[in-house]
């Protein structure tokens, strides 16, 4: 395995792993809403670090399918909390 792509993998690793504690602890939706949205864009850095590193694109469509999971998810969220602010 390349030393570069095991850099990459520890440092994404360690990312990820103070991103999964923000999104347990929160305090709120919103807080692990971000959260949520840094550790898909944490995995999106990675399959790209890995492609551009093994020169390939075999992994472009799952990196298409995450961002717009991501971009999805980020909208359903806004319009969740934007709709509970108005009910109060």
């Amino acid at each position: 395995m390349n030393t570069m792509l095991v850099v990459i993998y520890v440092v994404f690793a360690v990312a990820a792993l103070i991103t999964l504690w923000r999104i347990v602890i929160g305090p709120s939706i919103l807080d692990r809403a971000v959260a949520s949205d840094v550790l898909l864009t944490e995995v999106m850095c990675v399959l790209g670090a890995e492609m551009a590193i093994n020169h390939h694109t075999r992994t472009l469509p799952v990196l298409l399918i995450i961002a717009a999971v991501g971009v999805f998810g980020s909208i359903s969220i806004a319009r969740f909390v934007a709709r509970r602010d108005q009910e109060r």
